[in-house]
């Protein structure tokens, strides 16, 4: 470190194009058995460059010697060190003994590192450039006709990106450090530790991924570059190439150290601090409030562990100055003629904290760390930069703390706020495994996804923005579950209308209510209205070469379809005994085989054909299934006993089945899937997602035969490009379907709206879900509570503004409807 009082400048470095690193040259043999994004190779100075280093430069101001290709730097001659990214979960949200069971892993993950390890944990937030935000959510014309709706949608989610912190990027790392003579011997030790962290990792449920050479770079720019969007550009070819070092890729244009307690990074305004622990336990949530500070802000974790006996002995070597002063006191105070035992207070508390440090450390599981917690903050005026820290120093006494200036340490700060794993401030606080852990990594997650992303609302936690791409999940299955009023229907609609935006799939509503029709016109759509007086018709018997899947014959997964429609037809029978099951067989592959001699649209068998091969069966059960039938094929319910007559290949449509029956609502509801599976074996030909959204889906899963073929739709659609969605406002009729664990274990997609408390219960238990994300879900507001995306549950608000055209499209609120003329309500 250079002196405080100084101003370096940037300077560009040349030399052998064919030496990438300066240092000390590893011998050949070395080199040869590492692998070779390991590998520090060495460049041979100028004496050009030789000269240059005696002057001052910004370069010379980072600390550090070699950074590899693999992620290895070589921070001084005999220090190297690596760096994990790792992602946040929802500690904040989580049952109150999940929460005890991720603080004892953590405590436990803390207690891996020895003394030989020097561990940095990283929190940069830094301001990103709102542009890139506002590219993921535009919604480019498609000049349909429709172009206006996505303008104004564009201006909504454009309006909503300012209501929170979606410009402010929050990542975590962490850093750890070894001693050791060479490259050769460090480099196997590091990815041993590198291995067992990610493994803790992975054990709490926290995604993690190594960062390489060049990953590491980018952060040290950014760090340096506080006041730039320009993105970072390097590529070790370029570096070979030009003759510079890696340093010369990230210095800022110059450091300037004056007053002791700013600096600049070229002209911007930053602060060095650190946090003076005044407690011997902290909160929790400490971490969380400093990090929720709408300011560019980099706080940095030091942790040296002691070795347990070295740590035994300085704590009782505490305990017996502390005993030495209590004697003096004591001796003072017969010296002074009034009671011996009347000792200082903080001398009482430290001998109390000793004891128990001790206790601690001889007789649980605790280790003892030296740590250091820094600050860096960087805005664009002095002003700004007061206010911030202003702000956080309040943080820092409502936990028992103090926010300190570094005066006159402002450098070595801002040094040992680089990924390096090396602290160079001489400053440091012994705590034990459980204290440490109060400074816990995990607040709040957040989901903002490029790509297909679609808008899901306003994180309650954060109001940052939620946009997600069902696409990239595992299942991409979904349900939509919420009581009347809660928005149940709305979220649907905004989510259909989204994706009809912003993507290219094509989507299919079975609507038993008859609430989306209006949507799918307005969109463009097409509306099939089936009913016993429409001229809609749609066949069940359609079949499609390609149904069933790759392994499967089409005509035998086309065979099941119709089993399970007879049983549903003839349920009051108790279902289809084994005979009957076989004469129906017969009867199907007797029809479909006609058919494919000559396989026009013109000769697809109907119901009707159906019931005609039924009835020549030898057995007497093949009879009485065609009696069974003939009310659907002859009588007042052959709705279905027709040829399709409505085209079928818009991008969006709507089968309006409200105006059925009761006998017949669940029978279209159960054809209707069929015709969905159709669409979806035509469109994976097509590399054309296909969505389907199912309301009243407690319907399907009330009967057996429905439920099973549903059950088999969610476990089946994912390798198909297949998305189904089931809507539902009674969760307690889904609890008495056998299928409804076979559902939810097949849906990584759930919006969950206000819930009945017997619901509650029953969804806590299902989806484990914690009473701190339960209060989302009761009593709550419409448009409000919790969504599940994969492993990751966050509550949010969802609000269209009423004055735009798409809040018009997707109500459903009856005086909206009213005031629009809706049919229904005229």
């Amino acid at each position: 470190m250079t002196k405080s009082s100084s101003t370096r400048t940037s300077t560009k470095r040349k030399g052998n194009a064919n030496m990438r690193f300066p240092g000390r040259k590893p011998s050949p043999r070395a080199a040869r058995k590492l692998p070779a994004h390991d590998r520090l190779l060495p460049r041979r100075k100028t004496a050009e460059e030789r000269r240059r280093e005696r002057e001052i430069s910004a370069q010379q101001s980072i600390p550090y010697m070699e950074m590899s290709p693999g992620g290895i730097c070589r921070v001084d001659e005999h220090t190297y060190s690596k760096t994990i990214r790792f992602e946040d979960i929802n500690y904040q949200l989580c049952k109150e003994d999940e929460q005890r069971h991720i603080f004892a892993n953590w405590c436990d993950f803390l207690n891996y590192f020895d003394s030989t390890i020097h561990v940095q944990i990283s929190f940069v937030n830094h301001r990103s450039d709102l542009e890139e935000y506002r590219r993921i959510i535009d919604i480019p014309s498609k000049n349909d006709g429709h172009d206006d709706v996505r303008e104004e949608y564009s201006a909504m989610l454009k309006h909503q990106l300012t209501m929170g912190h979606n410009g402010i990027v929050k990542d975590k790392y962490i850093t750890f450090s070894i001693h050791a003579e060479n490259i050769r011997e460090a480099a196997p030790k590091l990815r041993q530790i590198e291995k067992d962290v990610r493994r803790n990792f992975k054990a709490m449920g926290v995604p993690s991924q190594t960062l390489n050479g060049e990953e590491r770079l980018r952060i040290m720019y950014e760090t340096f570059h506080p006041d730039t969007t320009a993105p970072f550009r390097f590529s070790w070819e370029d570096l070979a190439a030009s003759g510079l070092t890696t340093k010369d890729y990230i210095a800022p244009s110059s450091f300037t150290f004056r007053d002791g307690r700013t600096f600049l990074i070229g002209d911007t305004p930053c602060a060095m601090s650190w946090l003076q622990i005044q407690a011997s336990q902290l909160r929790d949530d400490l971490l969380s409030d400093f990090l929720d500070v709408d300011a560019n802000l980099i706080v940095n974790m030091h942790i040296q562990p002691v070795e347990q006996n070295q740590a035994v002995k300085e704590v009782r070597s505490t305990k017996t100055n502390i005993q030495k002063m209590k004697l003096e006191e004591q001796q003072k105070a017969i010296r002074g003629g009034y009671d011996m035992d009347l000792i200082p207070t903080d001398l009482k508390t430290y001998d109390q904290e000793a004891d128990s440090i001790l206790e601690d450390l001889q007789s649980r599981n605790e280790r003892l760390f030296n740590i250091t917690v820094l600050f860096m903050n960087t805005e664009a005026t002095k002003e700004e930069l007061n206010n911030v820290l202003l702000q956080m120093k309040g943080y820092a006494q409502s936990g028992n703390c103090l926010l300190q200036r570094l005066d006159y340490l402002q450098e070595e700060g801002v040094m040992s706020s680089l990924p390096l794993g090396k602290n160079f401030v001489p400053i440091e606080r012994a705590l034990t495994t459980t204290s440490t852990s109060g400074f816990i990594p995990f607040t709040t997650q957040e989901l903002f996804m490029g790509g297909e992303s679609l808008y899901y609302g306003l994180n309650a936690t954060s109001d940052n923005m939620i946009m997600a791409d069902r696409k990239k999940l595992k299942t991409p299955n979904g349900l939509i579950l919420g009581t009347p009023g809660s928005g149940k229907s709305f979220a649907a609609k905004r989510e259909i209308t989204n994706a009809w935006l912003v993507t290219d799939d094509d989507i299919i509503i079975c609507d038993p209510e008859g609430e989306y029709y209006p949507l799918v016109n307005a969109l463009g759509g097409q509306v099939i209205h089936l009913s016993s007086s429409s001229r809609d018709y749609i066949n069940p018997m359609d079949f499609n070469i390609n149904y069933g899947g790759d392994d499967d014959d089409p005509l035998t997964c086309k065979a099941d379809f119709i089993l399970s429609l007879c049983e549903l037809i003839m349920h009051s029978r108790g279902g289809l005994q084994p005979i009957e099951r076989t004469v129906i067989d017969r009867s199907v592959t007797e029809v479909y085989t006609e058919y494919m001699k000559d396989p026009r649209p013109e000769n697809m068998p109907t119901l009707g054909d159906l019931h005609e091969h039924l009835k020549r069966q030898p057995e007497k059960e093949g009879a009485m299934v065609a009696a069974s039938m003939d009310l659907f094929v002859n009588g007042n319910m052959k709705l279905f006993n027709h040829r399709t007559n409505v085209e079928l290949h818009n991008r969006i449509i709507c089968f309006d089945i409200h105006a059925l029956d009761n006998t017949l609502k669940k029978l279209g509801m159960f054809i209707v899937q069929d015709q969905v599976w159709n669409r979806v074996t035509r469109n994976r030909t097509l590399g054309r997602s296909t969505r389907y959204y199912q309301d009243e889906f407690h319907v399907l899963l009330n009967q057996e035969q429905t439920a099973a073929y549903s059950v088999q739709i969610w476990k089946r659609f994912r390798k198909w490009g297949g998305i189904p969605t089931g809507i539902t406002q009674n969760v307690n009729d889904l609890r008495k379907s056998p299928e409804i664990n076979n559902i939810f274990e097949n849906s990584d997609f759930i919006i969950m709206l206000n819930q009945r408390g017997e619901d509650q219960e029953m969804l806590a238990h299902t989806l484990n879900i914690s009473p701190s994300q339960l209060k989302y879900v009761t009593w709550s507001e419409e448009g409000e509570g919790l969504l599940f995306f994969g492993n990751t549950i966050l509550p949010f608000k969802d609000r269209l503004p009423k004055n735009t055209k798409l809040y018009q499209l997707i109500t459903t609120k009856p005086e909206d409807l009213r005031e629009q003329g809706h049919p229904d309500f005229r």
